[in-house]
């Protein structure tokens, strides 16, 4: 099971010297990979949880690409409907090609109602859009030239290139926890993404869902790649409502533990709480990181 960090890509803390520090630190502690997050209009609705400034996560990863030289780095998530899917795909192979095969392409359908009108996007729609999107990138990702006559979406004979260097595709990882996302994750993508689960959901509810859906739609069973927020506790939390990664430690690596007896792939750490002013400094979040390295190492050597 591969373990990552979320690199925060906004709020008055980011600059290039901490963008460079997250990646160095996450790889030099010995995480699998990295991914930042999405955001193209930062509307009122956006930056109460997501402070300007927002470095772009495509432009943000190419440049990582360079920085880093083993971690996976991708998107949690990219909010699909926001961007014409034939320049997604261009990007995201662009940025394979860049990392040479290290990147994975997070999905979601998006949340703020203020930032799809600021794009002329219509926010109802999104998940229908989404999903067509996501069969055009797929087929752009492995065509050199591409027709569609979509619902959203009409071109002809657009070449494509340069294909990404992972085969078939980079990983399309789901973000979501309703059964229209499992649907998608289970169509379109090699994982689901959800974030900020209990374990106890995630074990009785969540999976058990997603592998009717996947049976139902004839495909097969997507990946278990959660995202966890990070909250390391002096004290354990009650177990009877605390989320999957925040407690102690110990808590903690149990949640691990737990998640790798379930067959996850991959584990996102995120260390953001949504407030604000924790994006101000990342000092204790990079504590935090190093501290969850610490206690992941020790537990391999056991």
């Amino acid at each position: 099971m591969k373990i990552g960090v979320t690199i925060l890509n906004f709020g008055s803390g980011t600059s290039l010297a901490s963008l460079e520090r997250w990646a160095q630190l996450a790889e030099g502690l010995g995480y699998h990979f990295a991914m930042i997050s999405d955001h193209v209009a930062i509307t009122p609705d956006v930056h109460a949880r997501y402070p300007a400034p927002f470095y772009d996560p495509f432009i943000a990863l190419a440049w990582l690409a360079g920085v880093s030289k083993n971690l996976e780095l991708g998107a949690t998530v990219i909010i699909l409907p926001y961007r014409h899917p034939l320049l997604t795909a261009r990007m995201a192979a662009n940025i394979d090609q860049l990392c040479r095969g290290r990147f994975i392409l997070g999905v979601g359908v998006g949340w703020a109602k203020k930032e799809f009108e600021a794009l002329g996007v219509p926010f109802e729609q999104r998940g229908a859009i989404t999903n067509e999107y996501l069969a055009i990138i797929k087929k752009c990702w492995a065509n050199d030239v591409v027709s569609h006559d979509g619902r959203y979406v009409s071109f002809h004979e657009v070449h494509t290139g340069p294909r990404p260097v992972r085969s078939p595709h980079p990983p399309i990882w789901v973000g979501g926890h309703s059964e229209a996302a499992m649907r998608r994750a289970a169509r379109y993508g090699d994982a689901w993404h959800p974030i900020r689960v209990r374990m106890d959901w995630l074990e009785n509810e969540g999976l058990p869902a997603l592998r009717r859906i996947a049976e139902a739609e004839g495909a097969p069973v997507p990946a278990l790649c959660p995202r966890l927020r990070l909250q390391l506790t002096a004290s354990p939390l009650d177990e009877s409502t605390r989320l999957a990664g925040e407690g102690t430690a110990d808590q903690i690596r149990r949640d691990l533990e737990k998640l790798a007896e379930l067959g996850a792939e991959y584990v996102l750490f995120d260390t953001y709480s949504t407030k604000p002013e924790d994006a101000s400094d990342f000092e204790k979040d990079w504590t935090m990181v190093a501290t969850m390295a610490e206690r992941i190492a020790g537990q391999k050597t056991r």
